[in-house]
């Protein structure tokens, strides 16, 4: 499985227009696209931060889709007011604990590593990082990492039932990050949290 993500930084009047049209615009046109699985939005609406991600089965679906969805990334960065930034990703773990309710929020991560430590750090996600998250994270629903390959980058996002449950274990997931980074071998680079506008990416258990 694959996927395209789509960072803008979105004018804050602009936000509730841009979520709207990727709701009712964009996510009809990326879904009939073959090959596309599903797409997702986390919305900053303090910093105006937007990340739209696409799934798709294949890295074949995804490079075939890159025409089609260059007018439709162009139309919704003119919406939200932002340019975009795009990057693509193998996803190297899925794992849901449970559905995702009304008002979800994510926990984003990016860390850096050296290329050849990729599978390792893979090997730390799944085996330490998943069950951790979901046995010691309040409201924890489900999680996933997409990592880069060639540039050793890699992305974990932690979904859970609401704002107050992922304030809630902002500490102890702190505290999981440092032993995963520790363990892995890798560096964090960047820790956000978003509001889950969209949830649609059905991508498979992949554990």
């Amino acid at each position: 499985m694959y996927a395209r993500s789509t960072t803008l930084q979105a004018q804050l009047s602009a936000l509730e227009s841009g979520i709207a049209h990727v709701r009712d615009e964009v996510m009809p046109g990326i879904e009939g696209i073959p090959g596309c699985v599903g797409l997702s939005l986390l919305v900053d609406r303090h910093t105006g931060r937007c990340i739209v991600t696409s799934s798709w089965e294949s890295e074949e679906a995804l490079r075939a889709s890159a025409a089609r969805v260059n007018p439709i990334r162009n139309r919704a960065a003119e919406i939200f007011g932002g340019s975009p930034v795009v990057e693509e990703w193998e996803i190297a773990a899925m794992h849901r604990a449970h559905v995702t309710p009304e008002g979800a929020c994510a926990r984003v991560t990016w860390v850096k590593t050296d290329p050849s430590r990729i599978d390792s750090a893979i090997d730390v996600y799944r085996g330490h990082t998943l069950p951790g998250m979901e046995q010691q994270l309040d409201g924890f629903c489900s999680a996933s990492l997409m990592v880069n390959w060639a540039s050793g980058r890699a992305v974990s996002c932690s979904v859970y039932d609401s704002a107050e449950a992922m304030e809630r274990n902002r500490m102890a997931s702190a505290a999981l990050r440092v032993d995963a980074a520790r363990q892995a071998r890798v560096e964090a680079v960047d820790v956000r949290e978003f509001e889950l506008a969209l949830a649609h990416l059905r991508v498979p258990e992949l554990v």
